[in-house]
């Protein structure tokens, strides 16, 4: 095995870890290659909560992964998160709906469930180590991206800490997908030809809207253009995000018939304003070069005031540069000044910081 995976890899038949089995492919192939190097693996189905208006489709998923565990021949369990994925993911998501803000709630998954509670249960039943299908990389305690940019998790993953990847591995982060896909096929893996899932972490293809709209009370608005003249009709404030450009109706077109863009929301007044001008500074009424963040959080040391680093406020996005101006290891909230006007910062979404390839942290934006 390569990387850093492989520095691990000597670890004899005693050395237990559990893996976070979803059954998809990458968390298989993660199984088997742990299983390759030695390890005492066994496959771990986490049963999330799921509402009953919803299609069941977790029992799908655990059948998957319970095939791929008897196709490996290691032990294959299922632990039941669902108070905690209801309290630590769901009911944060609602909340900061209903306040206003857009939450990545992936983030919070992977802090209160896999790399939280998940861990924490391992722990008790005598695991080293848990592992996912994450594609990122953990060498010796430090978050890198991984090696398919494409694939890349590090900015779901910025909540994990120096102590929380001293038990973790991550067997496919120096691997590219279609690496991945060939050895599925190697192995025989019955998911190996799977596609990728898609949607909220774990519960699948929901429409957020329609999810929130169950739980957060809404009402039709109106879209205003950048003048502030009502130009359409949306289903509620509240469920809308910058940068967005689906889920609203405008009724007068542009001549060029370019898409509108969410570019601001006001939720006392249940409208949203927006612009044919995503990427333009004057898309918004404020453009931002500086950012606050709360609750940062840090793989290893903070990053030094006046440090010039790069960061990303939204998963994929192309790396902007920025100087941090404050940050400390108390939790305490840090400026962060960009190098060029933001169009999209949002409120309640993360804000991940990068030196290089290694992954520092980051925090909430607010």
């Amino acid at each position: 095995m390569k990387g850093t995976f492989s520095k691990i890899g000597s670890k004899d038949a005693r050395t237990k870890v559990f893996v976070g089995m979803s059954g998809g492919v990458d968390s298989s192939v993660s199984a088997a290659l742990l299983k390759k190097a030695g390890y005492d693996v066994t496959g771990v189905f986490i049963k999330v909560w799921q509402p009953d208006w919803i299609e069941c489709n977790w029992k799908e998923e655990r059948l998957e992964a319970m095939r791929a565990a008897a196709h490996l021949e290691i032990p294959f369990m299922t632990l039941d998160l669902a108070k905690e994925y209801k309290e630590g993911v769901i009911d944060y998501m609602i909340r900061e709906y209903a306040a206003g803000r857009t939450p990545n709630p992936d983030v919070m998954c992977n802090r209160e469930v896999k790399f939280g509670a998940f861990w924490k249960w391992a722990k008790e039943h005598d695991a080293e180590y848990i592992a996912t299908g994450h594609y990122a990389q953990n060498k010796d305690g430090r978050l890198f991206v991984s090696k398919d940019l494409n694939k890349d998790q590090t900015y779901f993953l910025w909540t994990l800490t120096h102590d929380d990847l001293a038990h973790v591995l991550f067997p496919v982060g120096d691997m590219t997908k279609p690496e991945v896909r060939t050895l599925a096929t190697k192995f025989k893996l019955p998911n190996a030809y799977k596609k990728d899932s898609q949607g909220l972490c774990f519960i699948g293809k929901v429409d957020v809207k329609e999810f929130l709209k169950h739980y957060i009370k809404t009402r039709k608005g109106d879209v205003l253009d950048e003048n502030g003249k009502a130009i359409g009709e949306h289903p509620g404030a509240l469920l809308f995000t910058i940068g967005e450009r689906h889920g609203f109706t405008v009724t007068e077109k542009t001549p060029s018939d370019a898409p509108y863009y969410v570019v601001s929301k006001d939720a006392v007044n249940n409208t949203i304003m927006v612009s044919n001008r995503e990427s333009s500074p004057t898309s918004r009424k404020n453009p931002l070069t500086e950012a606050f963040i709360s609750n940062p959080s840090w793989v290893g040391a903070a990053p030094k005031p006046g440090e010039e680093l790069m960061a990303r406020s939204r998963y994929r996005e192309a790396l902007q540069k920025i100087i941090v101006e404050a940050a400390s290891l108390t939790g305490a909230p840090m400026t962060v000044r960009f190098a060029e006007h933001q169009a999209t910062l949002t409120p309640g979404q993360s804000l991940v910081i990068y030196k290089g390839d290694e992954c520092l942290g980051g925090g909430i934006i607010i």
